[in-house]
């Protein structure tokens, strides 16, 4: 398998590239937030890559981040989402988005995506619960001390949802303590 390519740059042609490495011409598929980050024409270029073998065709595509190409091969996994779809998702959102996206359940962020529709988004959402979502403690900025994800870790032991607990804790005031916080989150959630 090619797991990396470094090369010159010859062609762009959204979404394909040509990378000429050592006198072979590699055509490459990309998301298009690869293709926005590359050098200009005749530079050097550096990207990782998935290489995929079907019957009719040897397929490569390249990625700027490891974080990218490791979601489109959790995305390519998933029944029904082939190559294409996945570099639709990952032109469509940031890596950070997608696992905000699956964190907090919200299929309306995926249909917005050219080619997913609601179903497509709900078996994103149901497949890669767990697999991609974000770190909770990294959704969002006041989650960023220990108190707040001791307060979240406690509200989903206590049975609710990860996005029903992420809600209440936006209601919690950054600083607070984790028994006052855990009292002001059930207080918002008794609210809701």
């Amino acid at each position: 398998m090619i797991g990396r390519i470094s090369g010159t740059l010859l062609e762009k042609n959204p979404p394909q590239l040509l990378v000429d490495c050592g006198g072979v011409g590699y055509e490459i598929d990309v998301p298009m937030s690869t293709f926005y980050n590359l050098p200009a024409m005749g530079e050097k270029v550096v990207l990782l890559t998935h290489m995929a073998v079907r019957e009719d065709a040897h397929l490569l595509y390249g990625f700027g981040t490891a974080e990218e190409r490791n979601v489109f091969k959790q995305l390519i996994k998933i029944s029904g989402v082939g190559a294409r779809t996945a570099l639709s998702i990952l032109s469509g959102m940031s890596v950070a988005d997608l696992s905000q996206a699956i964190t907090l359940q919200e299929a309306g962020r995926l249909t917005r995506i050219p080619g997913i529709g609601k179903k497509t988004a709900e078996r994103l959402l149901l497949e890669l619960k767990g697999k991609l979502g974000a770190d909770l403690g990294a959704v969002s900025g006041a989650m960023q001390h220990d108190a707040t994800s001791d307060v979240l870790n406690a509200l989903i032991a206590l049975g609710y949802s990860d996005k029903e607990a992420m809600l209440a804790l936006k209601q919690v005031p950054a600083g607070t303590g984790v028994s006052e916080g855990i009292k002001l989150a059930l207080k918002a959630l008794s609210k809701a």
